[in-house]
């Protein structure tokens, strides 16, 4: 598994942090939150449940915040489009190129969707 550094909330919202000699843990990244979970699933169930919805900067859809809002920026968009909305910098696509590499590596997408559909949150 891919190992993130925890940035600041402009450069990621997830992260792995080290806990203890073998475990690792996410956590949320989103501003103002420290929740942290023992799997990957969790942490986007808790961004799509726990906070608000983000608006694309690039063409005005409303998804939830953090993995999906990352999701959506690269699968829709061009990097440089999602530079010039977001201001951004090579350096800040990289960290959400690596993020939602470590997310899509490990996580089971469907069983997140299957669980948020269940939920009534998508």
């Amino acid at each position: 598994m891919l190992f993130l550094e925890h940035r600041t909330v402009e450069e990621t919202v997830l992260s792995v942090t080290s806990v203890g000699s073998n475990m690792s843990r996410w956590k949320c990244g989103i501003e103002g939150c420290d929740a942290r979970f023992e799997n990957v699933e969790s942490a986007i169930i808790h961004q799509t449940t726990e906070h608000e919805r983000h608006e694309c900067k690039v063409c005005g859809t409303i998804v939830p915040e953090g993995y999906f809002a990352i999701r959506h920026a690269f699968d829709e968009h061009t990097r440089a489009e999602f530079v010039r909305a977001y201001d951004a910098d090579s350096s800040a696509v990289r960290v959400r190129e690596d993020v939602k590499e470590a997310v899509e590596e490990v996580a089971d997408l469907n069983r997140v969707v299957k669980t948020l559909r269940d939920e009534g949150a998508l």
